[in-house]
């Protein structure tokens, strides 16, 4: 053998063949189905009974603070008008740890992007303990190394957070362009609720911002640009959020780029499954579905869970009223330190199924300054693969893990030729060179990268309560 797999003796099935081998096999693959198993057991899904206790007693002290009832609950721009922006106001409606009102209280000071919907707040628990809900507080409220950052980037914000160079991939404003066949046309630049780590984050300025929306003439340009390439067969609409949008925006939106013969797929790009389902009303379904036409066109939304504890039965509602309206839903994971646990992303996958969404990309975290707390090593993602989504069926391991590169795009970190460690620092941090997506079919630079520590990762992961030893063979992946 090259390599020995097994640190001592081969499994006991090894030595017998036929009935035998195939019962001891059979306890094996159980045992592992078992650890798997207590490793899930630490993340719930917001479907359990005892979450949607908790999270009705949420909602009810929200709606008791802004004097509203159950008929505002269901009404998306009552959730709009009332995003929670203020530290003052947040440390009401939830407990903070001194370091997140500080950073908070710090951002609306340095006019930073901030906001949070009442519907997303009330996934959150009320306790400060960061228990079950990390991952979500994660994405939503800033640390002090983020918030100080972006404040000392000041002007220089637009080169310094443009970590995927848009600037240098958009041929007309409201575009952008890294592969043959698809587009992004970005009618909008915010979002009801601000991602921390968010890849546009340097072009939005407030939730409430009046100039987000692109001008009616220019988004009539970027229209025009799709029209004019015929090589463009698929367009993501994104921003920001599109759904933000009035319904009447949306529609003619979708009616200018149905019109175009050469797009056959547009898939529509919003967290508001998960930031608020209350949008997808009846009318907002009525309006999508009347573009998904089998065998012509076809709609696709593209969404962005984090965690399993996301989920909630208005979530699972939200999906399906686009299932049953023939529209599939895909999934992006974004990979970070807070939702990196052992089976974590397991747990998210199987959910996620559960409700009738497929998991489509996972994500490296941006390599941005700004973000690097929220930064995992690349071995890790690796490791996940490899140990813990291996163990589900096919079905539901199917996002692919990628690392974007800047200005070019997605890097698909398993395949081993289209990346290369060509150093390791004194301080153990790895180098990493990049090729292109495009390598051997036309010339373009490849990009090297230095990823954050695995000794510094796993430290803060022990801080966090977890066993070292359960991460071990981290080392040996590239």
């Amino acid at each position: 053998r090259k390599t020995d797999v097994y640190e001592g003796r081969l499994p006991l099935y090894t030595e017998y063949e036929g009935r035998k081998a195939a019962r001891l096999r059979s306890e094996e693959l159980s045992g592992m189905a078992e650890r798997m198993q207590q490793f899930l057991d630490l993340y719930p899904s917001g479907l359990s009974e005892e979450t949607e206790e908790k999270r009705n007693i949420n909602k009810l002290r929200i709606l008791e603070y802004f004097g509203a009832d159950e008929t505002d609950w269901e009404d998306w721009n009552w959730h709009l008008r009332h995003v929670v922006r203020k530290a003052k106001i947040l440390d009401k409606l939830i407990k903070l740890t001194d370091e997140e009102y500080q950073a908070v209280e710090l951002a609306n000071e340095h006019e930073i992007p901030f906001g949070i919907t009442p519907y997303y707040l009330s996934l959150i628990d009320f306790e400060s303990h960061r228990e079950k809900d990390y991952a979500l507080r994660a994405q939503v409220i800033p640390t002090l190394h983020y918030v100080n950052k972006i404040k000392d980037f000041g002007i220089d914000a637009n080169t310094s957070m443009d970590f995927m160079l848009e600037r240098d991939t958009s041929p007309i404003e409201g575009i952008t362009r890294r592969y043959p066949k698809i587009v992004i046309i970005k009618p909008i630049l915010t979002c009801p609720q601000i991602c921390v780590y968010c890849q546009r984050n340097w072009q939005i300025k407030d939730v409430y911002s009046a100039d987000a929306a692109i001008s009616a003439d220019k988004l009539e340009q970027a229209v025009q640009w799709i029209k004019k390439t015929p090589e463009i067969n698929e367009v993501l609409i994104t921003g920001g959020d599109p759904l933000l949008l009035s319904d009447e925006k949306i529609e003619k939106l979708l009616e200018r780029l149905s019109a175009i013969d050469h797009v056959v797929r547009i898939r529509i790009g919003t967290r508001m499954l998960v930031t608020l389902p209350q949008r997808i009303t009846d009318s907002l379904l009525r309006i999508i579905s009347r573009f998904n036409v089998p065998g012509k066109r076809e709609v696709i939304i593209m969404t962005h869970f984090e965690h399993s504890y996301e989920i909630s039965s208005q979530t699972l509602n939200a999906v399906q009223k686009f299932r049953q309206n023939g529209m599939e839903i895909y999934n992006q994971l974004v990979y970070t330190f807070y939702n990196s646990k052992r089976f974590e992303a397991v747990a998210l996958r199987l959910a996620l199924r559960s409700i009738g969404v497929t998991p489509y990309y996972t994500f490296n975290t941006k390599g941005k300054d700004e973000t690097y707390e929220y930064r995992v090593p690349i071995p890790r993602l690796l490791q996940e693969q490899q140990e813990e989504a291996r163990l589900l069926p096919g079905t539901v391991r199917t996002d692919e893990i990628v690392f974007n590169v800047p200005k070019l795009g997605k890097n698909y970190l398993r395949a081993g030729q289209h990346h290369d460690v060509i150093s390791i620092l004194p301080d153990g941090r790895r180098v990493y060179e990049f090729h292109p997506w495009e390598k051997k079919i036309s010339q373009a630079d490849t990009y090297i990268y230095t990823d954050v520590s695995i000794y510094d990762y796993l430290e803060r992961l022990q801080k966090s309560g977890e066993k070292i030893s359960d991460y071990k063979t981290i080392w040996y992946y590239y």
